[in-house]
């Protein structure tokens, strides 16, 4: 019995000749069924190679998002020990004042209201009483007095010479007028820079023109901004005591020289320092000529 056969006919473009070549069957069938063969291995190469590359991309996506809930996670550690110090705080003053004004003294009474006697008090039990009402309410428009004035920017920032006004001026690499949102204190470099007012650390890092910059929030709407640090003493979500030491002195950012930036801000609009540094005697001060508004 002749075995069946494919003939391929191939010619020669130049010449003409013509070429018989005969194929069995049995070769045409290993021949796709090799192709089909590196095809399903092809295929399942590409596809692990697939599943791999995403595999690491979810890895990495996770790893990242790890990363960041850690650092988030340290963040409100802090900021709960800062809450918690800061409760210890307020529960020590309160005590103190309640010690000092008697207050714990005549708000305890016996547990038994059958102890008490008469229910309607005397004239001068109700004069003595309003006296005593009086005075608590004294003591604690007081405190939140206090409160108010240590959270108002009202200490220099540095022991230094003002040198850079608030407003326009000269940009000092341009010489094009800009405006300028702080004032400049001349100090040496590393020289120690305070809070001005009580507050909440909301940004110490590296900030473009700022360079090293440490911003506090003293509530109400009320910034101050200090910039061109050499060093930071404080990080972000600590709570600082007016006076505290939060950096120092340095030459970082767009300056010339070592100096300190200072800004006040109220809702986010920059104010003049100069109002809440001419009332302040903690550090050295420039007269009014030195500094003429």
């Amino acid at each position: 019995m002749k075995q069946e056969y494919f003939v391929v006919v191939l010619a020669h473009s130049l010449h003409g000749r013509l070429r018989r070549v005969h194929i069995p069957h049995q070769a045409v069938y290993v021949i796709i069924a090799l192709a089909l063969v590196g095809s399903f291995s092809v295929f399942g190469f590409v596809a692990s190679y697939a599943r791999m590359a995403w595999k690491v991309a979810n890895y990495n996506a996770l790893k990242n998002e790890a990363d960041g809930l850690r650092t988030r996670y340290q963040n409100l550690q802090k900021l709960v020990t800062q809450t918690n110090e800061q409760l210890a705080s307020l529960q020590i003053y309160a005590r103190e004042v309640s010690l000092a004004y008697g207050i714990k003294q005549k708000l305890d009474g016996p547990a038994d209201i059958s102890a008490e006697g008469k229910l309607v008090p005397s004239f001068a039990e109700t004069i003595q009483d309003y006296n005593f009402l009086r005075n608590v309410n004294s003591v604690a428009l007081e405190s939140r007095r206090r409160m108010r004035s240590v959270a108002q920017p009202s200490l220099w920032p540095v022991n230094g010479r003002l040198m850079g006004p608030f407003g326009e001026r000269d940009d000092p690499f341009s010489g094009e007028g800009e405006f300028h949102k702080g004032v400049d204190i001349s100090a040496p470099a590393g020289t120690p820079v305070h809070a001005t007012a009580d507050g909440v650390v909301t940004f110490s890092d590296w900030s473009n023109g700022y360079g090293r910059l440490v911003i506090v929030d003293h509530g109400g709407g009320v910034e101050t901004y200090y910039a061109h640090l050499s060093r930071f003493f404080t990080y972000a979500g600590q709570g600082l005591r007016r006076g505290e030491v939060l950096g120092a002195v340095g030459s970082s950012g767009r300056v010339t020289a070592p100096h300190l930036h200072y800004e006040v801000r109220i809702g986010g609009a920059p104010v003049n320092p100069y109002r809440y540094l001419a009332n302040a005697g903690v550090f050295q001060q420039a007269s009014n000529k030195d500094f003429p508004f």
